[in-house]
């Protein structure tokens, strides 16, 4: 590096022009006279004494006494140890700029496109810990630990977790001990799949697998939209894969769709064994949280071929509950015609 963009370079790293003019003179000269540097710089004669004793201060320099003040170039340890600290800080702000601008505040309604996966990572971090009673993921098992925390947070606010783990093969090794205190249930997909998180069937976080061609994530914080991704979730990276871990068997047992629980329910003799059941959602007439629980008066489905199936993919679901005599019906995510939305619904016996 040239003289004049060396000075100007410390300049920018906080040094007075005066300074920095000094101190590489100095580097130049080695040891001198404090009149030698002036002469031999920019810096004049009735500043020069100010200057050295400044960058004294700042471990830049050290000056003595002979027949006059002399001055030498300090070990240079302090001094690239001060500017490495200042070249690691602007670079974390040149990040923390660019991740800013990738991550406006997503309001009610919103849908934002990033390029960086971090910033998909991060807002799944916010919109997981933040939840309030669900969160669906599909992730890798490298992404889930660094999503351990968030998760640890919902959990301990009693927030169900449901996690699909995707593998390149199915001969990779998965500690699910590691999550399973945290998750409620851990399914594994041995194919690469997206980078997935839903949160209170409100928001969710999309990004293509490292290896895919397009290389963008998206930000949502609308339920019309999240509900696509939640179908999504649902048919290809849930519904087909294999359970490696369950919470507990017994009872409560906990849904997170009517689809599962009324296909469990025709397994059962709910007829002449009647189930209670608790259910956490939205009055879809005001539009309020609500609680409610009560006996399993019916199930309806859509279409006979899908009753085979054993799983409803399309179409009006619904469970039929007598609550305290009063008939309350309970539909899936986006219900409309019935009288409750269900949210989380749980088998309580």
């Amino acid at each position: 590096m040239e003289t004049e963009p060396l000075v100007e370079t410390l300049e920018a790293a906080g040094l007075s022009p005066y300074q920095a003019d000094a101190y590489v003179t100095l580097l130049d000269l080695g040891t001198a006279s404090a009149t030698d540097v002036a002469d031999a710089s920019d810096v004049p004669a009735p500043r020069i004494y100010d200057v050295l004793r400044s960058l004294e201060d700042r471990g830049y320099v050290e000056t003595f006494e002979e027949a006059s003040l002399r001055v030498r170039a300090h070990n240079p340890s302090n001094v690239l140890d001060d500017l490495r600290e200042r070249a690691d800080r602007l670079e974390r702000a040149a990040e923390e700029v660019a991740d800013r601008w990738e991550q406006p505040e997503l309001e009610a309604g919103d849908a934002s496109i990033v390029t960086r996966f971090r910033t998909v990572l991060a807002r799944a971090k916010s919109f997981i810990a933040e939840a309030d009673h669900q969160v669906l993921l599909s992730t890798t098992v490298e992404n889930l630990e660094q999503l351990r925390p968030s998760i640890e947070e919902a959990a301990g606010n009693g927030v169900s977790v449901r996690v699909s783990v995707h593998t390149d093969d199915d001969r990779t090794a998965l500690d699910t001990d590691r999550f399973a205190a945290h998750c409620t249930e851990i399914r594994h997909r041995p194919l690469p799949a997206p980078f997935v998180a839903l949160a209170d069937r409100r928001r969710a976080c999309f990004a293509h697998p490292p290896e895919s061609y397009d290389r963008y994530g998206v930000l949502v914080n609308d339920r019309t939209h999240t509900y696509v991704f939640y179908w999504y979730f649902l048919t290809c990276l849930w519904e087909p894969w294999e359970r490696i871990h369950q919470a507990d068997d017994g009872y409560p047992t906990e849904y997170f769709d009517v689809r599962h629980l009324v296909r469990d329910l025709r397994e059962t003799d709910w007829r002449d064994d009647p189930v209670r059941l608790r259910v956490e959602g939205y009055d879809t007439d005001t539009g309020e949280a609500c609680r409610i629980e009560g006996t399993v008066t019916n199930i309806r489905i859509p279409f006979e071929a899908e009753a085979a199936s054993g799983f409803e993919l399309a179409g009006q679901v619904t469970v039929d509950l007598d609550v305290d005599g009063e008939h309350v019906s309970v539909g899936g995510w986006g219900a409309i015609i019935e009288d409750v939305e269900g949210t989380r619904l749980t088998v309580v016996g």
